[in-house]
């Protein structure tokens, strides 16, 4: 028992007020609040007086929100009542307040508590005048040495009204771990108090805060959303910048990576044309329309270039610029494809006796193909630049957490009005590739046309669903893939096996043997 004492005692906390009567409750509170304690317990012997001041003490905490766990009432003849112990030892309350005068009922109670329960004492635990005692006497009597001890300090002599917060201090006499007196544990930052169905409005769920809100204090009970142009951190304690989402040069490894290909597709493209220039008059570039055989690598190589406006931070002049000069030098491409097909038609046809076709000049039409394909993309173009044109836009919605900047094409009628007749420009030029594939031709490049826009064609088909389904730099970059791959095609398709015979097999450029093996 004397072993199990001195452990208590050791263990045992108290904390004394002594101000004067009146304030006696409102102090209790004050001090409660101040060590954030809103659990708690009371123990009250049965008499008049200190059922009086429990209720008055029980109003006064549930107005400052401090709950009450259980209130355990003593009488004379069940001061070592089994189920009171029980009560007192098994709540999750750590501090309890001894309510009532002291009485000798407290003595053999005291040692029958847990060793790690506070109590609170009131002001006739200091100096009882019945019993003649000083508090210290009173506690050695009862054997409990605190380890941990708090006065309760009035800096305001005036007794005229009540204490407040500034009123009074509790200053801590020794060192020892503070007791943590609450239903649950405080909700921390970056998370909210939630009910959890329960009577006490001391006992709650805690919750993290909501996407795109925060907190910054202990048991909030709300959150904060961010401004729009903030997002929390990770653990939601405060709001940061957010990030801004383009194809930065800078930052993003995949705008490196289109940089290095623009590159490439534009070397091989210049590297092309100085062979065909250099070449202009041998028969292998004459038999190929060198003139149409320039515009389309001229625009090719515009198409190419056109990436670079879709890389980097957009702004309005880039966002402009970048769908209109892509879709007129494509279309440039396509309609001298167009050309090309409709040449090796004619030529053919024109071989016939008595053909009609005898009258056409070739070099105009197939010029005048060229102007009228492409200048339809051009009216297209210039009618939504003028209408409807495209703009910066800063999209902080979709993603959460980021800024999504980003080109708005103005009207989405425009923008697919350039697509669709680029497609429909492929589509003729497809069929009359198709249709000419078949002639008695050696060196009849309609195979090459009839694959390269089969190329173009599946490539837009299969961007369309990805592109619709994609948003901020993922639906650049699936554009950018279509204009290069498409361009890609064409040049690979139409131009290498023309470039395999000027840099490979360059004896071919004499006239006869050209002529024989056209003729094979």
């Amino acid at each position: 028992m004397d072993k199990w004492l001195n452990t208590y005692v050791y263990e045992e906390s108290f904390f004394t007020m002594a101000p004067d009567n009146r304030f006696h409750h409102l102090a209790i509170v004050l001090c409660l609040k101040h060590f954030g304690w809103n659990w708690v317990g009371i123990l009250t012997p049965v008499d008049d007086s200190a059922e009086a001041e429990v209720r008055e003490l029980t109003r006064l905490m549930y107005t400052h929100g401090i709950c009450i766990e259980f209130i355990v009432k003593i009488a004379n003849d069940q001061m070592t009542n089994f189920n009171n112990h029980q009560i007192i030892n098994r709540a999750k309350a750590e501090v309890i307040i001894i309510c009532g005068q002291f009485t000798t009922i407290y003595r053999k109670l005291l040692h029958l508590f847990d060793q790690k329960k506070t109590l609170i004492l009131n002001d006739s635990w200091f100096i009882h005048p019945l019993m003649g005692i000083h508090y210290a006497k009173l506690v050695n009597s009862l054997q409990l040495n605190p380890c941990l001890a708090f006065k309760l300090n009035w800096l305001s002599s005036s007794t005229d009204r009540a204490p407040s917060g500034a009123d009074i201090f509790c200053s801590r006499a020794l060192k020892r771990k503070k007791p943590l007196s609450r239903c649950n544990e405080p909700c921390s930052p970056g998370s909210r108090k939630a009910p959890n169905g329960g009577y006490h409005i001391c006992c709650y769920n805690c919750v993290p805060c909501s996407e795109g809100e925060m907190s910054n204090i202990t048991d909030s009970e709300t959150c904060q959303m961010c401004p729009m142009d903030q997002w929390p951190n990770r653990e939601k304690t405060r709001c940061l910048p957010k990030l801004q989402e383009f194809l930065s040069y800078k930052e993003d490894k995949m705008a490196s990576f289109f940089c290095f290909l623009v590159i490439l597709c534009c070397a091989i493209t210049g590297f092309t044309l100085k062979k065909f220039i250099l070449y202009w008059d041998t028969p292998l570039v004459k038999a190929n329309n060198r003139t149409l055989s320039f515009i389309i690598l001229v625009s090719l190589l515009l198409s190419f270039l056109c990436v670079f406006f879709f890389l980097g931070r957009p702004l309005d002049i880039t966002c402009m610029l970048r769908q209109t000069l892509f879709g007129i030098s494509f279309s440039l491409a396509i309609s001298s494809l167009i050309a090309k097909s409709m040449m090796v038609c004619i030529a053919f046809k024109a071989t016939k006796p008595s053909s009609s076709w005898k009258k056409w000049n070739v070099v105009t039409l197939s010029n005048l193909i060229v102007v009228i394909c492409s200048s339809v993309q051009v009216l297209i173009c210039v009618s939504w630049l003028s209408t409807y044109p495209p703009y910066q836009d800063i999209d902080i919605i979709t993603y959460p957490g980021k800024i999504i900047i980003q080109c708005n094409e103005g009207s989405d009628i425009w923008f697919y009005s350039m697509l669709g007749y680029l497609g429909f420009l492929a589509a003729v030029s497809f069929l009359l590739a198709f249709m000419v594939r078949t002639l008695p031709d050696s060196y009849n490049e309609a195979k090459y046309i009839t694959f390269s826009m089969l190329v173009f064609c599946s490539v837009w088909i299969a961007m369309i669903p990805a592109y619709l389904s994609t948003r901020g730099k993922y639906m650049v970059a699936v554009e950018i893939f279509a204009i290069l791959t498409s361009c890609a095609g064409i040049l690979s398709c139409i131009f290498f096996p023309k470039l395999y015979i000027l840099l490979v097999k360059p004896y071919i450029y004499n006239r006869k043997h050209f002529i024989s093996w056209v003729r094979k």
